[in-house]
């Protein structure tokens, strides 16, 4: 994302030398467009900020940017305004909703509006570290630790009941979360909920295998409610931690299933509901997770397929819509492809350079 941005922004951001004041005849004439020769020059890593750059405080960062002395350089109004319209049809590109892109413009038109840069500063940092702090507040939700809970649940066990739409890699989900559990020193039974599809029942009766976890299933066509019912009911006799519930892979204008997902919550009464999206589908994912958060009332997002996004603003995108957390992205095939979710890892993905998109 930082890339495509990058690249329209040269030749946007030329800044002024100095505000009127500072330009009579009675002041020292050095601070002129181009630095005395005797100035370092700049670093060469100002224009692209290292990893750290992102977790250093607004404060710190704001200090190394700006002044309000009179040596700095103010960026003249129609040059933020370019700057803006050229964020916009990037971020839209990148799979970034509306609403996102209405968030940072306002922000960085806030923190750049009437300021002044110090001299060697380039513009492109500040505009960098605007954008990066804006995208790390609104992916800074409340965490939810599910090892944790998992320990501390009272009664015994966790239920997590996963929804999503079809070829999300939900269930694939599920059973990597199940090695997850397991790394974690925490026991697990799945429940193949999704009984419309007996192909999905095989699938985790494999990765149960592969894995060492039971399946709880029945037959094709039987009532999930139920077999999410037995489920529960083995990791209480079992004293095992937490159950992992999946569900037909439903279309969010589908009331049949999603009539069938509320009857799955009554039964069970689930501890978490996970919506699982597949960060390809760009703004599909956006309106599924938010027609999702509103017929079930979902608790945290967990987004798949993140290793081949290469825009970034699906994730930005869910989070911010459903103000809801993520738990967990994949970024592989692998079993131990499935990572708890990173603020700060997301936002240097966004903002690496040479990144495409």
């Amino acid at each position: 994302m930082w890339a495509a941005l990058k690249a329209r922004l040269r030749g946007r951001t030329d800044p002024e030398t100095a505000d009127a004041p500072e330009t009579k005849s009675d002041r020292p004439t050095a601070p002129a467009p181009s630095p005395p020769a005797s100035r370092p020059a700049p670093a060469p890593e100002r224009a692209a900020p290292p990893p750290s750059t992102a977790s250093r405080p607004a404060a710190s960062a704001d200090a190394e940017l700006f002044t309000e002395g009179m040596m700095g350089r103010r960026l003249r109004e129609g040059t933020i305004d370019d700057v803006l319209d050229d964020l916009e049809l990037v971020l839209l590109q990148s799979d970034v909703a509306l609403p996102v892109v209405e968030r940072l413009r306002r922000d960085l038109r806030q923190d750049l509006g009437g300021r002044k840069l110090r001299f060697g500063v380039e513009a492109e940092d500040a505009i960098r570290i605007s954008l990066e702090r804006s995208t790390r507040s609104i992916l800074a939700r409340p965490p939810i630790d599910l090892a944790q809970r998992a320990r501390t649940a009272d009664p015994k066990p966790l239920v997590v009941l996963f929804v999503g739409v079809n070829g999300t890699g939900k269930t694939t989900t599920i059973a990597k979360l199940a090695g997850w559990l397991r790394a974690q020193h925490l026991s697990s039974v799945i429940a193949a909920g999704d009984t419309f599809r007996a192909g999905a029942i095989e699938q985790l009766l494999v990765h149960g295998e592969r894995l060492g976890v039971r399946v709880v299933r029945q037959q094709e066509g039987s009532d999930p409610a139920a077999v999410a019912f037995d489920a529960v009911e083995h990791a209480r006799a079992k004293h095992l931690d937490v159950v992992l519930i999946d569900t037909a892979g439903r279309q969010h204008t589908n009331e049949n299933l999603i009539e069938e997902a509320k009857k799955i919550r009554r039964v069970v009464k689930p501890s978490l509901t996970l919506f699982v999206g597949d960060a390809l589908s760009g703004n599909d994912v956006v309106s599924q997770a938010r027609d999702f958060n509103a017929a079930l009332g979902i608790d945290g997002l967990i987004l798949t397929k993140l290793d081949a996004d290469a825009k970034g603003g699906a994730a930005l995108s869910a989070a911010y819509v459903t103000k809801k957390p993520i738990l967990f992205v994949g970024v592989g095939q692998g079993y131990d492809d499935l990572k708890p979710f990173d603020a700060d890892w997301m936002v240097r993905r966004l903002f690496a350079e040479g990144t495409a998109g």
